[in-house]
């Protein structure tokens, strides 16, 4: 009765072996790896430009591919009666997969293939020419998405249709004409955007290597450069007073002071969740922990948290572990200060 009847139009596309296309590019990844080593610098810078260009025209090949993909689908759909709302659905998971990406990312890349091949003629001729790499296209269809489908061809023209005007220019002179000329076009746009963009602030926390996070903080430009400012102004007077820290160091190390309100030295005054498994936890094993907000961190790194091993605690806190475990199965350690 509630039995959700999902028509056969809807189901992933499966890869169907033997195209010559396909053959083509696996062919010229083979005879890549294959290539002569006993040749000169020169050679080898040459091979260098043509390999970047191939990636550019490889990347333009995927637009073009995955913006017919799209369109072929929806047509499907719309022939085998599925509603016109419902006939993307799934595509970007698909796309992710096909790539190997994630479904995010797979809709990202929808959205760019539609933009180029749609909106963006002369961008896309300039990435399958090699003249133009695939994060310099994402950068000027990300600096004109606010404006409307004219003013977005205009600017395509303006700076992708003459291979000279983009030459030589670098990540941020692209995405500054792009900026310029969208706020030329449509101004009101730009700020309509800019408006949108700071009720998006945020803070994030990801894993960095080797034990270490990156803690990103997403401001209005003029906040961001007042954090900035401020931490390197005292930074250059810790410095100025003999402090032996670097100067990132110092940064750091203010940012965590300020934040946490206590000395960066020091375990700041929160709960931190461990979870591994009984043999680290009792029997020294080397089997890595989890972190909850961080991943996975060696056991060497956890083991500070265990019972056993805590070290004594710094002036004004103290620490409190609680574990839970089974046989055969990860414990759960709970670092918090205790109450004076």
């Amino acid at each position: 009765m509630f039995e959700s009847i999902v028509p056969a139009e809807m189901d992933p596309v499966k890869p169907v072996p033997g195209d010559p296309g396909a053959g083509l590019v696996r062919a010229a990844i083979v005879e890549l790896a294959d290539m002569d080593q006993d040749v000169s610098e020169g050679v080898r810078i040459d091979r260098i430009t043509a390999l970047e260009e191939l990636k550019s025209a490889a990347a333009a090949a995927q637009a073009r591919e995955t913006e017919a993909f799209v369109a072929s689908r929806k047509e499907t759909r719309a022939a085998a009666g599925v509603a016109a709302e419902k006939r993307g659905r799934g595509l970007a998971k698909e796309i992710g997969l096909a790539r190997k990406d994630s479904p995010n990312r797979g809709g990202k890349h929808l959205g760019m293939a539609t933009t180029l091949i749609r909106e963006m003629p002369h961008t896309y001729k300039a990435l399958a020419e090699g003249r133009l790499n695939e994060w310099r296209a994402t950068i000027l269809v990300r600096e004109t998405a606010c404006l409307s489908v004219e003013d977005r061809a205009r600017i395509d023209e303006e700076l992708c249709s003459d291979p000279k005007t983009l030459r030589g220019c670098g990540d941020k002179r692209i995405g500054a004409l792009a900026k310029q000329a969208a706020l030329r076009l449509d101004p009101l746009s730009v700020v309509r955007r800019a408006a949108k963009a700071e009720t998006e602030r945020h803070v994030s926390c990801r894993p960095a290597p080797d034990t270490m996070a990156q803690v990103s903080c997403l401001l209005p430009v003029v906040q961001g450069v007042a954090v900035l400012a401020a931490l390197v102004k005292e930074a250059d007077r810790l410095k100025a007073q003999g402090d032996e820290r670097g100067r990132g160091q110092l940064m750091a190390d203010i940012l965590v002071e300020r934040v946490t309100g206590q000395p960066a030295e020091n375990p700041a005054k929160i709960e931190v969740q461990l979870v591994m498994t009984d043999r680290t936890l009792f029997q020294g094993d080397s089997e890595p922990a989890h972190l909850a907000g961080y991943g996975i961190v060696p056991a060497t790194s956890s083991a500070p948290a265990t019972p056993t091993k805590r070290p004594a605690p710094t002036t004004g806190t103290a620490a409190s572990a609680r574990t839970t475990s089974t046989p055969g199965t990860a414990a759960q350690i709970t670092r918090r200060p205790a109450v004076r």
